[in-house]
């Protein structure tokens, strides 16, 4: 991955496949397909019972038998036609799951040897006026978990090097596919799935396609759960793929990218995958066009403590000498920002992150009192974020401190009261005063009692009473 095909902005530097990864000769997927090539078909008894023609028979032992590489290569060139003609006719005709994964075991093969032979089923498609995609779509609804996966790997090679892109609404719903495949509960296949969107997001086009089905939450709700180091490292390129369309690179932590990618990198000992995290992390300052995102995902980093994990992994000696140029690079980014940090840009990267705690800027009243209408901005936009924070979490130091803020704004904002009422905040802290946990309750009823002015004595009254029964705020 070198650094100055990296600051090419939006181009993806020409990786050969076997560098993508090394997955190839330990997946579930490859472990199988190499126990199937060692099987024998009696291609015979399917001619004998006529379940296929004579010329499909003579084609598939031909090629079956062929042994090197310059054998096939002649009996495609003389028969390149008939080629097409009957792997679709075999996987259209026979039934039998062992043969159907012999069959695919042989297509996949005849297209790794040489990927201009895609041309071959695309010319043989558009001869037949028939769509190229149905016969292997429709092949991914099979019980077989080996039969779908390798026909996944098929498609995808299909998809990437044909030189017709696949069309709109089979991408869709191949990328649909493999989404609900990465987030099948214990999918032994997991891997072949992953390196099936690798390839794919190679290619700005579907790149779109994936952004479009919301592909983006899916890698990173996998990669919030608990994931070797292997498909941590897959996804984690296929987010790096994605970050070289610029608009793609621009909109990226919204989906909380740089939180999530900080986690996993604090607890990595891979080197493959904390080269993959910072080579993220470059794109998302390198590549956004718009200089005011860029600043925005550097506080992001610096609030997710990426700068503490820079000074770790200079101390590591490492054999990549991009880890070291992007270390160098994101060091430089991340101080500057610090340096230009504004009290009212940290308290946003902190709410934009989810991850509120109790930071210096929440308990400062000049802060409160200099930027509360700044919540307003972007159409309430942090507001709603606290909204949403209120609604949805069930951390309670979330929730506390989500309720302060609504507090301190109501309290430093004149029309904040109103505001609050509008947005359907003020009942989402008055449920709060039930929870369970004390600080919350206490936080909530601090609030509670900004937003109802008028009836302080009573809530005065309520907090003694909290506090009187708990011995005061815990720490």
């Amino acid at each position: 991955m070198s650094s100055n095909q990296q600051n090419e902005r939006g181009k993806i530097p020409s990786l050969p496949d076997e560098k993508i990864d090394m997955l190839a000769a330990t997946s579930v997927l490859q472990q199988q397909a190499s126990e199937i090539r060692q099987q024998r078909v009696n291609w015979q008894s399917y001619q004998q019972s006529q379940m296929i023609s004579n010329e499909d028979y003579t084609f598939i032992v031909a090629l079956d038998t062929a042994t090197d590489g310059k054998a096939r290569e002649e009996l495609l060139k003389s028969q390149r036609g008939q080629c097409a003609k009957t792997f679709l006719s075999l996987l259209g005709h026979v039934s039998k799951d062992t043969t159907i994964q012999y069959i695919l075991v042989m297509l996949d093969d005849l297209l790794q040897e040489d990927r201009s032979r895609v041309e071959i089923f695309r010319e043989h498609s558009a001869r037949k006026r028939e769509s190229l995609w149905s016969p292997f779509l429709n092949m991914l609804n099979r019980p077989d978990g080996f039969i779908v996966n390798m026909t996944s790997r098929i498609v995808a090679k299909l998809a990437c090097w044909s030189v017709e892109p696949m069309e709109r609404s089979d991408l869709q719903f191949y990328l649909t596919w493999l989404k609900d495949e990465l987030q099948k509960q214990g999918n032994d296949y997991i891997q072949s799935v992953a390196r099936c969107l690798q390839m794919l997001l190679r290619h700005d086009e579907y790149r779109k396609a994936f952004i479009a089905v919301d592909g983006v939450t899916t890698l990173l709700s996998v990669l919030s759960s608990r994931q070797n180091f292997q498909i941590q490292y897959q996804l984690i390129f296929c987010l790096w793929v994605l970050t070289f369309n610029p608009e793609m690179a621009g909109r990226m932590n919204r989906y909380n990218v740089i939180p999530i990618l900080a986690d996993i990198l604090s607890d990595s000992v891979k080197e493959k995958v904390t080269r993959i995290i910072l080579a993220v992390y470059r794109n998302l300052i390198e590549k956004p066009e718009d200089n005011a995102i860029s600043k925005e995902n550097c506080v992001a980093m610096v609030h997710c403590k990426v700068l503490k994990q820079l000074s770790i992994l200079e101390q590591r000696k490492f054999d990549d000498e991009d880890i070291q140029s992007d270390i160098e690079f994101l060091n430089e980014k991340l101080h500057n920002s610090v340096q230009d940090l504004s009290s009212f840009d940290e308290y946003a990267t902190e709410l934009k992150s989810g991850r509120l705690e109790w930071s210096p800027v929440h308990k400062s009243a000049k802060f409160w009192r200099e930027n509360a209408g700044r919540l307003n901005e972007k159409n309430y936009e942090l507001l709603h974020i606290l909204i949403k924070i209120l609604e949805t979490s069930r951390d309670p130091l979330k929730l506390s401190v989500a309720s302060f803020d609504i507090g301190e704004y109501v309290r430093h904002y004149p029309r904040g009261k109103n505001i609050i009422e509008q947005l359907g905040a003020k009942q989402l802290v008055m449920q709060l005063l039930g929870h369970e946990d004390y600080n919350v309750r206490y936080e909530a009823l601090l609030a509670v009692q900004k937003l109802m002015v008028h009836n302080w004595e009573y809530l005065g009254k309520q907090l003694e009473k909290e506090q009187g029964q708990s011995g005061g705020v815990k720490a």
